[in-house]
């Protein structure tokens, strides 16, 4: 009898012992990082006039980190998901990035997507851009994890060459 109750509670043991809140996955600290931002040709600066100022979107960024033993980042790449709305019909996107800077000014860009020509195009004014694994420094990672509101992510259309809208990035998880 004694040796069933050891074996029971010597199981119960091993059974619970990968129930470490560390390696949970729902643990918000084992969570990818993920931002988000409201696209306005109002953010523009200047605001953006004339036949693609109805335009507005969304997009969100996820970061996907590998990081040493001791926690710290040592590569990073980013998903972008985004949804855009209101524009002329069959306008194209020619860049998308994200630029440093707060709101109301012009920053320099930081994360480029490198869109190809005729990638993100809107033939009913709508439409959506994916991009996946693109490669980040830790550097700038780092930087948006710490102050994700001094970024801002922006896209262009040959209309507007200077941005057509952009949003200032808030971390959601």
């Amino acid at each position: 009898m004694k040796i069933h109750a050891a074996l029971a509670l010597a199981l119960f043991a091993l059974a619970f012992s990968g129930c470490d809140d560390k390696k949970n996955p729902t643990n918000p600290t084992d969570l990818p990082p993920k931002f988000t931002a409201t696209l306005l040709t109002s953010n523009e600066v200047p605001a953006i006039t004339g036949p693609e100022a109805g335009g507005s979107g969304t997009v969100t960024v996820t970061f996907n980190l590998t990081k040493d033993a001791a926690g710290t980042i040592t590569a990073a790449t980013a998903d972008f998901a985004a949804t855009y709305s209101g524009f002329p019909n069959g306008t194209a996107l020619t860049l998308s990035h994200i630029h440093q800077g707060n709101a109301g000014t012009n920053g320099t860009v930081v994360v480029n997507l490198a869109l190809s020509a005729g990638e993100v195009t809107f033939p009913t004014g709508s439409g959506t851009l994916t991009k996946n694994g693109i490669t980040m420094t830790t550097d700038i990672t780092n930087q948006i994890l710490a102050n994700p509101a001094g970024f801002y992510f922006n896209s262009h259309t040959a209309l507007n060459p200077g941005g057509v809208v952009r949003g200032q990035l808030v971390r959601i998880q």
